[in-house]
């Protein structure tokens, strides 16, 4: 970090583990000859982090990870955004936890993940234990990329000369659990972010906990207050989440709202549907007996496709998101 560098301004785009001014492109984006290019595919999944007890995994967070290693050979994968909640219940201790291999490499091991890396940000449980541990395991994996608390990626939209923003929040520090300037230093990043991605094609912005959900938590009231209104003004193509332990998808005001909060636990209750906007919600799944679930995201020049999946391999509902008016 350079002399006379705020630590809490982090860079606009980290490469591999550096913080420069590159736009990131996704390591699957080559075709296999190298000529042609694909568009950038990921995986979310949240809540996924397993039990402190042994054996440290739940079966649906196996069954899960299975799973979405299935749909990263199948339907294409460059990464994996992990919208928090790691750790259960309490997080990490430091960063040589054991609950770094018990709950994350021994249970993501099938061929379709092994070489993607991993785009992580913290969830409530995560801030029960060493958020900063979590940061710091970057050091001793490969596949773990959680350079700080909020950070940037710009993705390339192969065939085009188009960009997409990806914006990865801590939306526990938002909600003002934890220091203060976890609140408005954070804020101000996020606006100037927010402002400079007015000529990328796609805006995507993700956190913890929910601006919109039906579910047993509901919306957020801090983030409907204060994040709602910048993904509105900056015409934001969808915000991801989890906290609530389903899947959904919600539409407000040209925004498209996502929910993939059933990788480890899955919960049925939709008791805050009357807090949402009248005819928001357009899908819901949370089968107390599903073996879990997650979303599948491609970026092309044409639409942002969400598709989300049941960890038997079952698509469960598809929408695609258009490309922002620039």
């Amino acid at each position: 970090m350079g002399a006379g560098r705020d630590p809490w301004d982090p860079p606009d785009a980290w490469v591999s583990g550096v913080g420069t001014g590159t736009p990131w492109t996704p390591p699957g984006c080559l075709g296999p000859t190298g000529g042609g290019r694909y568009p950038p595919d990921f995986l979310a999944v949240g809540d996924w982090g397993g039990v402190p007890d042994p054996p440290f995994a739940t079966p649906r967070e196996v069954a899960t990870a299975a799973a979405m290693g299935r749909a990263a050979t199948d339907l294409g994968a460059d990464f994996v955004l992990a919208l928090g909640d790691n750790f259960y219940y309490e997080g990490v201790r430091d960063e040589w936890d054991p609950r770094f291999q018990e709950t994350f490499e021994r249970v993501f091991t099938a061929p379709g993940l092994q070489e993607l890396p991993w785009f992580v940000l913290a969830g409530n449980h995560d801030h029960a234990g060493n958020v900063t541990a979590q940061l710091a395991y970057g050091h001793h994996s490969p596949r773990w990329h959680f350079p700080h608390y909020y950070y940037s990626l710009r993705l390339s939209l192969p065939g085009t000369n188009a960009s997409a923003r990806l914006l990865m929040l801590d939306t526990v520090l938002l909600c003002g659990g934890g220091d203060d300037f976890g609140v408005g230093a954070q804020l101000a990043w996020l606006r100037g972010r927010l402002a400079a991605a007015r000529h990328d094609r796609y805006v995507l912005v993700a956190g913890h906990y929910p601006v919109w959900s039906v579910a047993e938590h509901g919306p957020t009231a801090c983030l409907v207050r204060l994040l709602r209104p910048l993904l509105r003004r900056y015409r934001v193509t969808a915000y991801l989440c989890g906290h609530d332990h389903n899947l959904q998808f919600l539409e407000e005001g040209g925004v498209g709202y996502v929910v993939s909060g059933a990788g480890n636990f899955v919960e049925e209750s939709q008791h805050h549907s009357g807090a949402v906007p009248p005819g928001s919600l357009r899908f819901f799944f949370g089968a107390p007996a599903s073996p879990g679930g997650f979303a599948h995201l491609r970026l092309d020049a044409h639409a942002a496709t969400v598709t989300y999946l049941e960890a038997t391999g079952r698509v469960l509902y598809r929408v695609a998101l258009p490309p922002r008016d620039l």
